[in-house]
């Protein structure tokens, strides 16, 4: 695991109140990854994603979801809306909560979704109650990975799913350069750690839940930053955010740098499916 050890929760709540409308202007609804088996539209690839993490997690209708770092809600919507699943979408940013809350409505989910302002690490969910832990993009962003990975299981039916979307560094030893682009990577998109596909690997069986696939999804995700990059500069969002808010430049800055952490074994980008005993 590589830690930076500087990054401070309050900032990554400042950071996703702030700067999820430039998300959703550079990607869209789903502020994650887009994942490409050929030449699809970014739109297509995000949702592709979630697409295959649904597969692979094996989620029926109807089941019970917490979508832990549920941004704008994109795939709590997507699994309302598509497989009649009961979602539970928890973030720490309050724009993000009224943002995704709003979508739902339109979408006509909102009956089947409800979104809470917590922190992950902090909320308190009923034990056993859900068919499916989900997280995308989220687990960079909590401090404590093996506590969280415990107490997950805990909101989880026996035979319960986790299914994991995860940056992590790549797999050691790192030279000096990769780590120092891990290191940047979590400076600019306030990750306080990083940790490997191993670490993950321990980490959610240490909780009592069994491995049960592992993907390596780099080369099909990567694409995202040149796009967010070369979209950076078509529309001069450097510039706009550095109006706005300063602080978000450095964030827009490390584009690059992820991706060449990806491009060099730096950074991997991993699928994770695992079950309650």
């Amino acid at each position: 695991m590589i830690s930076c050890p500087d990054v401070q929760k309050n900032v990554i709540r400042q950071h996703y109140n702030i700067s999820t409308i430039f998300y959703r202007i550079l990607w869209g609804q789903h502020i994650h990854h887009g994942l490409w088996s050929a030449n699809e539209s970014p739109k297509v690839a995000a949702r592709q994603l979630t697409e295959q993490l649904a597969r692979e997690a094996d989620i029926r209708q109807g089941d019970r979801v917490v979508d832990i770092g549920c941004g704008m809600g994109g795939s709590s919507i997507h699994l309302a809306k598509h497989l009649k699943c009961e979602v539970t979408g928890v973030t720490i940013s309050s724009f993000q909560k009224r943002y995704a809350t709003w979508s739902s409505r339109l979408a006509g989910t909102s009956s089947k979704t409800s979104f809470l302002c917590e922190d992950a690490e902090k909320v308190e969910l009923p034990v056993g109650s859900f068919d499916v832990a989900w997280s995308v993009e989220c687990t960079e962003h909590l401090f404590d990975k093996p506590a969280f990975f415990r107490k997950m299981a805990t909101w989880l039916r026996p035979g319960g799913k986790v299914a994991i979307c995860a940056w992590l560094a790549g797999d050691s030893p790192l030279s000096d350069s990769q780590t120092k682009l891990v290191y940047d990577v979590c400076e600019g998109f306030f990750c306080p750690s990083l940790g490997s596909e191993q670490d993950y690997c321990d980490w959610l069986t240490a909780a009592g839940l069994k491995m049960t696939r592992v993907h390596n999804w780099t080369t099909r995700v990567s694409r995202t930053w040149e796009i967010c990059r070369d979209r950076v500069h078509r529309f001069g969002i450097r510039r706009i955010a550095s109006i706005i808010d300063p602080g978000q430049v450095i964030f827009i800055d490390r584009f690059q740098t992820l991706l060449d952490a990806y491009n060099t074994g730096a950074m991997k980008y991993g699928c994770f499916i695992a079950e309650k005993i």
